[in-house]
């Protein structure tokens, strides 16, 4: 069983700090929400477990099945099984959807285990068909041209051709008509199994409305700071984040900027 660890992490951009103490478990077969007003640091957490080099970690660990997280690249972390659904997925030309799939697939599998074209193009047919995406997706540029439901539905079928240990999907509910949002939704919840740990962040309850999380936690000025069940986020919906603030004695402040 897969387990992601994150204890008292601290991470700052450009001398300041972001996060100032983050402690979260993932484990397989669990499913972990992430909610908060902007700016409280959500999306700096995901793209400081994956690496990116604008986020400096300046205290405490990230650990996936005992491996230090930090000590690993970027290409390292996905190859041990992390995963990341952006919410402004990149556009790369020149690179067809069926290609980057395959030479994403392969360098998990690594050298002398790759996938067969024959098994990649049934597994590719299966699971864009139960994304309801048209097969000539699989033959265009990365994203180019893309609706923005195109490239949220896109970020779910690597998902699933990938099969990471652990997936952080940072709003991909964003932008989404019902429609995209139930496919999208569906994706996810197919993935559910033991060897799956999964972590939303989201502002919206509607999301969890489809993908029901085992955990729920709010983030305000850089740490979680309070956690619970589904209840959690149907108050949240409900109720804003007011009374969280009130029963935490926490003064509104902008810690960062986003989107």
């Amino acid at each position: 069983m897969a387990v992601l660890t994150i204890k008292d992490l601290h991470v700052s951009v450009e001398g300041k700090e972001i996060l100032k103490g983050v402690n979260l478990e993932v484990k397989g077969g669990e499913i972990h929400a992430i909610m908060g007003p902007n700016g409280t640091g959500k999306s700096t957490l995901s793209s400081a477990i994956m690496g990116h080099p604008k986020y400096e970690v300046t205290k405490g660990s990230i650990t996936l099945d005992g491996q230090d997280v930090l000590e690993m690249e970027v290409d390292e972390r996905a190859r041990a099984g992390l995963f990341l659904a952006m919410q402004y997925p990149s556009e790369i030309s020149g690179v067809t959807n069926a290609d980057f799939l395959r030479s994403a697939i392969n360098a998990r599998l690594g050298e002398g285990n790759e996938i067969s074209l024959m098994k990649f193009i049934r597994k590719l047919d299966e699971k864009m068909e139960f994304l309801e995406m048209n097969s000539d997706m699989a033959h265009r540029y990365l994203n180019e041209g893309f609706s923005g439901g195109e490239k949220k539905r896109n970020e779910i079928l690597q998902l699933m051709m990938l099969e990471p240990k652990i997936a952080i999907l940072d709003e991909i509910d964003s932008g989404l008509d019902i429609d995209a949002l139930k496919i999208v939704s569906k994706g996810v919840n197919e993935m559910r199994s033991s060897d799956f740990g999964c972590l939303i962040i989201t502002h919206y309850q509607r999301l969890l409305n489809y993908i029901t999380p085992d955990y729920v936690h709010v983030m305000m000025q850089g740490r979680i700071v309070k956690s619970g069940g589904p209840e959690l986020a149907q108050r949240l919906e409900a109720e804003g984040y007011d009374w969280i603030k009130k029963e935490l004695g926490i003064e509104d402040e902008m810690i960062e900027q986003e989107a």
